[in-house]
């Protein structure tokens, strides 16, 4: 044989093996290509995910809520595929050829390239629309508006040495097995436990808003504590009901004012410390918005339930003469809409006043239904506020039990309740400002029924309910007044004729009245001939309606009514609460054209939008029902934006960032699985638990990793949207004082009651409609937790506005966090922080100075301070030192009664530089 031979037919042989090899690879590949291709253009198109966002984008704006140009609108199902001005439909499901909707987008001509005058869209998302038009065009819903019944837990391998339960101790609950299915998609590891002395200090303020005790920090950094265990003491402190009620009185929009020019003073106080102290009982959500919601509408509702209805009491009044009141009282009304659907449904409702909303699903007639339910409310925006609740002292709580069991003896039950309700809150009563038709008089101040010599006036549509009694609320300004009262005009019969002489003040006085059980225009008529022209006999405020009180043949009876009348004109400590009206007194909703509350149009019942879950015909419809359906387990949003809030809370982001919206134009969720699950577990294995639900975020390892991040991991996720670090955030303006507060031994333990004034630089606060001004407070209540300072909306507590705080005229669903020169300015130099920099000095005061500066850094950063931050603080001291020593001379230091000694002095400044430590503003 050849050998050349054999080797070329070998080499041959070879070769035709490899190309049969790699034809047959090659045939492979294409039918996967091809299979690829054909699954590619059969893949679903979401609308939700990949339609939606295009058309918010690139359409909405012109075929949306506002303007419907060519009469073709991409908001609702209905409107997307009803027929346009063409003649047919813009979008023909499932012919993207013929449908109008797909051929503008390919037009070269740009008066008829849509979308008009702006970019052409990209091939990618023509081509999406189109396919997403051939499949049919389906109508999905928006991913926040439904909640699975049941989220899966992501399972966890040890793949690539990711993870390492035994040496990393990350898994420490189910949270942690979604944040690491995250991280493991993004090729990152999570960081290891922040070091004990870290973790402590996290937890103390993300739970109480106040470092922890020196004890704790011992037993915990020591081991003789548990995580677990530590978790449970700081949530069972009183300080952690203070610290999240904070974060609920922005949302409640809280204040000890009014609010707009005037900016009175209000009494709210009641309100505050009632979330300080649900919370703290850790009242279940579902209960905690039905009582904030509908309190007065619950059967036999208690005082702290109707304490709990200021929650919309909060909107702002406002006491400016000539101002209309029925104008601000719509103007709150529509702000109880915009703040419910604020807070507990994450949905932007005010952009639904004027139009159907530009990207979500909700239209206009339906803000109108959701208004109606609190459209019957009595206030209206009036100077004292009413309905109050009124809070008696012991004396006067002794007399009004014993005029109700006369009541309750001699009476039924229909007269205890109405007698007890008019005690309590002084309603129902009908107010004098709807009066109409003066002739010799006026609406005083535009507020008060104030009628001349020979006057005149009408208050349509009154129900005595057959009332023998009328008990009128005025304040007289001369003797020998006859009022008459007439019915309808002034020809009809006299219902009541009474005298009416000067009184100190105002005064309830009760006038017998003629019985009937109609609904009748009140005509009044004023006559003193001792009176001289336009000048007003009287102010008026309210009358009201009672029946006389039963038992009248008893012995004691007088006496009885004189008790019942005193106590009517006794001064009491009152809160405004949410009373509804009755039914003869109810008002009609209309929606306004436009918004404007002067154009009124279609008359609507209450109702919620359609687009979320249904409403039980059984509920009533009214706030009690509204409130039922907010805390039903088929809304899908309650829960959600709860979870979303504390997370944020506890993180410094949300799982959806934007934290005020989770409509079409909101962030997608950057865990969507977690956020169902913890809402789902929130609701029914929780129970509405707060409590348990922030338990479970801080006992993960995700809440537990340290804080420390590499170069590299800040530029692939510089706002920790994937968790791989621990949360580090500046502290809350209430948190920096606090602290401050509480290293140097100042801080009152005491809770509660009205607001107080701690020191704020002089001339801040101008009041210039009253006398009233910011009085600093003297004792323990000069150094109170931030929460019981006073809030003056127009001129609030400057440290707190610097740092971010609000001035609640309206619902603050977050805090913008800024970093400004003025923040250190504050820190360095406002009373609060010199005088507690005074305190923390004379800690550090001792024989070892370095010792003392040492101890003085641990106290207030809970950490060791290094050779290098030691010794620039002592240099700080030395420098410090030999300048005071040169001005002895002064009498006084930094504000301060006392003259301190040149070390003190020193180490004060010491102290204050610690306190303005990033180590000691931060979280971490």
């Amino acid at each position: 044989m050849n050998p050349l031979l054999s080797m070329e037919k070998l080499s041959n042989l070879i070769m035709y093996f490899i190309v049969k090899y790699w034809c047959k690879k090659l045939m492979t590949f294409l039918v996967f290509c091809s299979l690829w291709s054909c699954n590619q253009s059969s893949e679903k198109i979401d609308f939700s995910s990949q339609v939606k966002p295009i058309l918010n984008n690139n359409c909405i704006t012109c075929h949306g809520g506002v303007k419907k140009s060519g009469n073709f609108s991409l908001l609702f199902k209905e409107e997307a595929f009803a027929v346009t001005e063409s003649g047919k439909p813009a979008i023909i499901p499932g012919d993207a050829k013929n449908s109008s909707f797909i051929q503008r987008l390919h037009e070269e001509d740009p008066e008829l390239r849509m979308p008009y005058e702006k970019p052409k869209l990209t091939d990618e998302e023509i081509e999406l629309l189109t396919k997403w038009v051939d499949q049919g065009a389906e109508w999905g819903q928006h991913w926040a508006y439904t909640l699975p019944e049941k989220v899966e837990l992501p399972p966890i391998t040890e793949e690539a040495g990711l993870i390492s339960s035994e040496t990393n101790n990350f898994l420490q609950n189910n949270i942690d097995r979604f944040i690491l299915n995250r991280l493991k998609n993004e090729e990152l590891s999570p960081n290891g436990p922040a070091s004990k002395n870290i973790l402590i200090r996290r937890l103390s303020f993300d739970l109480t808003g106040l470092p922890p005790s020196a004890k704790l920090y011992e037993e915990f950094t020591n081991g003789k504590l548990s995580y677990e265990k530590t978790v449970d003491q700081l949530m069972a402190q009183s300080t952690y009901g203070e610290k999240w009620a904070s974060w609920w009185l922005d949302l409640a929009r809280y204040a000890d004012t009014k609010g707009y020019e005037k900016d009175q003073g209000r009494s709210m106080w009641r309100y505050r410390d009632w979330v300080i102290k649900s919370l703290n009982e850790d009242m279940p959500y579902n209960q905690f918005t039905t009582e904030q919601l509908a309190g007065d509408l619950l059967p036999n509702p208690s005082v702290d339930q109707l304490i709990a209805t200021a929650f919309h009491r909060n909107t702002m009044n406002n006491d400016e003469g000539g101002t209309d009141d029925e104008e601000f009282r719509v103007a709150s009304v529509l702000d109880r809409v915009n703040t419910t659907f604020s807070v507990w449904q994450s949905t932007t409702m005010e952009c639904v006043q004027c139009h159907s909303h530009t990207y979500d699903p909700f239209k206009q007639k339906e803000y109108y239904k959701a208004m109606a339910f609190f459209n019957n409310t009595k206030d209206e925006d009036t100077p004292d506020e009413s309905p109050t609740l009124r809070f008696y002292d012991e004396k006067q709580i002794e007399l009004k039990n014993k005029i109700i069991s006369w009541i309750e003896k001699y009476g039924s039950e229909q007269d205890r309740k109405k007698y007890s309700d008019f005690l309590t809150f002084l309603e129902p009563k009908y107010l004098a400002h709807n009066a109409t038709n003066f002739v010799n008089g006026e609406l005083a101040d535009t507020k008060y029924l104030a009628l001349w010599d020979d006057g005149s006036c009408v208050l349509k549509n009154v129900s005595p309910r057959g009332a023998t009694s009328m008990y009128l609320n005025h304040q007289a300004f001369m003797n020998g007044t006859t009022m008459t009262i007439r019915k309808n005009n002034a020809d009809g019969e006299i219902l009541a004729q009474f005298k009416m002489n000067k009184t100190d003040g105002y005064n309830i006085k009760k006038i017998t009245f003629k019985p009937i059980n109609e609904t009748v225009d009140l005509y009044f008529e004023a006559n003193n001939d001792a009176i001289g022209k336009q000048v007003s006999t009287s102010f008026i405020t309210w009358l009201a309606f009672l029946n006389d009180i039963p038992g009248s043949s008893e012995n004691g009876y007088a006496q009885i009514n004189q008790s019942f009348l005193e106590l009517l004109n006794n001064k009491t400590q009152d809160l405004p609460i949410m009373i509804e009206n009755p039914k003869e007194m109810q008002r009609v909703t209309q929606v306004f054209d436009r918004g404007n509350w002067l154009a009124l149009t279609d008359t609507v019942k209450p109702g919620t939008p359609k687009i979320l879950n249904e409403y039980n015909e059984e509920w009533p419809a009214n706030r009690l029902g509204l409130s039922k359906w907010l805390v039903s387990k088929e809304n899908p949003l309650t829960s959600r934006t709860l979870v979303n809030r504390v997370w944020h809370q506890i993180f410094g982001r949300g799982i959806v960032s934007s934290l005020e919206d989770m409509g079409t134009q909101s962030s997608p969720p950057s865990h969507p699985a977690l956020l169902d699950w913890l809402s789902l577990r929130f609701m029914n294995e929780q129970n509405w638990s707060i409590k348990t639900l922030i338990k479970e975020i801080v006992m993960s390892g995700t809440y537990r990793q340290s804080s420390i991040i590499s170069p590299e991991l800040y530029q692939k996720d510089p706002h920790n949207e994937l968790y791989a670090r621990g949360p580090r955030i500046r502290l809350t303006a209430e948190q920096i004082r606090d602290q401050a507060l509480a290293v140097s031994g100042l801080l009152s333990t005491k809770m509660y009651g009205p607001g107080v004034m701690p020191p704020q630089p002089d001339g801040v606060w101008q009041s210039v409609y009253s006398n009233a001004s910011w009085k600093v407070s003297h004792g323990e209540d000069k150094y109170r937790r931030a929460i019981y300072t006073y809030l003056k909306r127009t001129s609030p507590y400057p440290s707190f506005i610097t740092f971010d705080a609000g001035s609640r005229e309206v619902c603050t669903i977050r805090r913008t966090v800024t970093n400004t020169p003025l923040q250190a300015l504050v820190t360095l130099n406002d009373p609060v922080y010199l005088e507690a920099a005074y305190a923390f000095a004379k800690v550090m005061n001792t024989d070892d100075l370095e010792k003392g500066i040492s101890a003085g850094f641990k106290k207030a950063t809970l950490s060791e301070i290094d050779q290098g931050e030691l010794k620039i603080l002592m240099n700080l001291y030395e420098q410090a030192t030999i300048e005071f020593k040169a001005s002895e001379h002064q009498e006084k230091f930094l504000g301060l009664e006392e003259k301190p000694s040149t070390k003190l002095a020193a180490l004060t400044i010491v102290a204050n530089a610690i306190m303005n430590l990033d180590e000691f503003l931060t979280k971490a």
